[in-house]
């Protein structure tokens, strides 16, 4: 699947869809600024590919896979952000044995730069999330969850910025309601807040602040509900102004194409998912023309087989 999303900016600019513009040429252009975003989301401890036993997805993910074909991106890609949108725990005996410690030293091993944290992710508990810490070495972003009476404490980031090449990428996260999905017992006093709001507020840091070229969220709200009231992508999307991209999780939504929502500034964002258990691995290849506001954005994600 390859996915064109045109951006034509003035000031921030409103994103248009077009099957012309950027020619392939702009690949190898040096004045196009080039950034690869490689994401997952609920991999839900799916650490062998699925068994040969006759299901829909055997012979399907597993982390060995994912990490060939992440490694065969690299040797072709200058600049990668590699990350995650939450639900890295739970599903498999590898949790049930070793509590998210395998999850976490397979995802530095592959060189993740930042995940998000999901409902299921308490799972182990707050202490048992907060214990495996020791093994990720990249970054936990999450802007709506309040650590300051738990364990967690000073452990998460609201977000984190990179400079990849002349690109400046901002990046945070927000999650789901815990009441309803997570017991109480295992969250503890973990205080959850408006995900949009807060969301807003961040990325207004990011884009108008830190002017940042991009910014990203990591979100583990879900994609899209009948209930209008619900938190979810979509509504973020249609309810943001300083957000270029969504990097969704939860829902476990296999998207064919990315879903492209307006803003309250007209602007139009991208929503991308892929799934759950690593069945696939998002791509949205980034190039800006520099000096210029002018981006086009290609997704690509790959099924691993």
């Amino acid at each position: 699947m390859n996915r064109r999303i045109f951006i034509q900016k003035a000031g921030l600019g409103s994103l248009v869809m077009s099957s012309g513009a950027f020619p392939m040429m702009a690949m190898h252009d040096p004045n196009i600024a080039r950034l690869t975003i490689l994401h997952t989301n609920d991999v839900h401890s799916r650490v062998e590919a699925f068994p040969m036993d006759g299901g829909r997805n055997e012979g399907q993910g597993g982390a060995a896979r994912r990490a060939s074909l992440i490694k065969k991106i690299r040797s072709r890609e200058e600049h990668i952000l590699l990350l995650d949108a939450g639900d890295i725990f739970q599903g498999t005996p590898y949790f049930n044995y070793f509590g998210g410690e395998i999850e976490m030293k397979l995802m530095t091993e592959m060189g993740y730069d930042a995940a998000t944290i999901g409902n299921h992710d308490f799972d182990g508990g707050i202490d048992g999330l907060e214990k495996q810490l020791k093994h990720a070495n990249f970054d936990m972003l999450i802007a709506n969850y309040d650590f300051s009476n738990t364990v967690m404490k000073g452990k998460t980031k609201e977000y984190r910025i990179w400079q990849k090449g002349e690109i400046k990428v901002g990046v945070f996260g927000v999650g789901i309601a815990l009441d309803s999905l997570v017991p109480k017992a295992l969250y503890k006093d973990t205080v959850y807040s408006d995900p949009i709001s807060n969301a807003n507020r961040v990325a207004n840091i990011l884009k108008n602040d830190e002017k940042c070229d991009l910014v990203i969220c990591l979100s583990h709200m879900g994609y899209n509900y009948r209930k209008k009231d619900k938190p979810c992508d979509t509504a973020l999307a249609e309810n943001s102004k300083d957000i270029d991209i969504i990097i969704g999780g939860h829902t476990h939504t296999f998207m064919d194409e990315p879903d492209v929502r307006k803003n309250l500034n007209g602007e139009e964002v991208i929503i991308n998912q892929v799934g759950w258990a690593g069945l696939m691995l998002g791509r949205l290849e980034v190039m800006i023309e520099k000096g210029k506001d002018k981006k086009c954005i290609t997704c690509r994600n790959s099924y691993v087989r």
